[in-house]
């Protein structure tokens, strides 16, 4: 799919007082784990079995060294890129990410405001706390993120809603059959308090998530996906929706091509933050792979440990349109409200235009010619 010319940058973050905020990204996830409860912090924090995919996820991103270009009289880059064909603010979407009332009261809608005071778009999840009416209205570019459920009808229930709320995408996870085992969750016998729900579900339709029990995560006795998705439900889907399609929790170059034979406008790279299989590969080490197998068929996003503008480069350089940040967005979401998350997502900006001069690189579409090494 090629570069799309694009009209004048969005007019990106709001201004904030950054000085009254962490220096980068990453350091959000201190003042969020002072103002969380342990069992919280846990669970949006951890990851599966013994946490070897998700602390692989941040080991290979620290491992891709970009070879900066010089002389190229770059002076203010841009960092303006399109994303499914949309101009955006920079080559980025906020993840989609479940329950987010855990973290501050004002949820999803404060996350989504941010992120369109940002110019980016926003991913709601199918386990969001709060109906997706709701996001959709208080936010500009609202994706929705579906996980299958077991009743087909509840399917095309929230497509009706997700067309009616005026979202502009549709991204389906693809690599939740059942619920990886997150022992942090186990150990804490993890339950949703009670003003938590998954508001798009009827009755909210996870009674068993609100039931502690020690030694087991209420959370993922609650679960109500469909472990039999196939390809054939896909084409049901792309036969039900008009809405570009992104499937997210692509791994193996193969599954990438038949997505994008299928009419995927994108594959997200993922392993859902390392929450999934222990002992999936990081995605940045296999994101090469699946954008030389699709090629120009369907752009390709990278998800899973992005914590900064150098990790929006390194995707960039290694060939992906753009990446999704989850963890991080939580993190600063806990720490302040809205107020956190637009300035996160205004440090984010500083620090991929720090990124794009340091390497010679007049905007996004440059830095996907630069070259890479592995290993420092």
């Amino acid at each position: 799919m090629a570069d799309t010319m694009l009209p004048d940058a969005p007019a990106g973050p709001v201004a904030v007082d950054v000085a009254a905020w962490p220096a980068s990204l990453a350091e959000f996830a201190g003042p969020a784990r002072a103002a969380l409860p342990p069992e919280v912090w846990d669970f949006i924090n951890g990851g599966s079995g013994t946490e070897t995919t998700l602390t692989a996820n941040r080991a290979a991103l620290d491992r891709v060294a970009v070879l900066p270009r010089v002389l190229t009289g770059v002076d203010r880059p841009r960092t303006d890129a399109p994303l499914l064909g949309r101009a955006q603010a920079m080559p980025v979407a906020v993840a989609p990410m479940a329950y987010q009332r855990l973290v501050h009261p004002d949820g999803e809608p404060a996350l989504a405001a941010a992120a369109a005071a940002a110019g980016v778009p926003y991913v709601a999840s199918t386990l969001s706390s709060t109906p997706i009416e709701e996001i959709a209205a208080a936010g500009d570019q609202v994706w929705f993120q579906l996980y299958w459920l077991r009743e087909r009808g509840m399917v095309a229930d929230l497509l009706d809603r997700v067309h009616a709320a005026g979202c502009t995408a549709l991204m389906v996870t693809v690599d939740v059959p059942i619920l990886g085992r997150r022992l942090r969750d186990v150990r804490n016998g993890f339950a949703l308090p009670p003003h938590v729900t998954a508001a798009n579900l009827p009755g909210g339709r996870n009674d068993l998530a609100h039931q502690g029990t020690p030694g087991v995560s209420a959370v993922s006795a609650g679960a109500v996906f469909a472990p039999a998705l196939s390809w054939a439900d896909l084409e049901w889907l792309r036969g039900r929706t008009p809405l570009p399609l992104l499937i997210k929790g692509i791994l193996d170059p193969r599954d990438a091509v038949r997505a994008a034979e299928a009419g995927a406008a994108a594959v997200v790279v993922s392993n859902h933050g390392g929450r999934q299989l222990d002992g999936a590969p990081a995605t940045v080490t296999v994101l090469p792979e699946v954008v030389a197998a699709v090629g120009e068929r369907c752009e390709v996003l990278l998800d899973s440990g992005v914590r900064g503008g150098v990790d929006v480069l390194r995707a960039l350089a290694l060939g992906a349109r753009g990446v999704l940040v989850g963890r991080p967005m939580l993190w600063a979401l806990a720490a302040g409200g809205r107020a956190g998350a637009e300035a996160a997502l205004a440090l984010l900006a500083a620090e991929l235009r720090d990124a794009l001069t340091l390497t010679g690189c007049a905007d996004p579409a440059a830095a996907r010619q630069l070259r890479t090494l592995t290993g420092g």
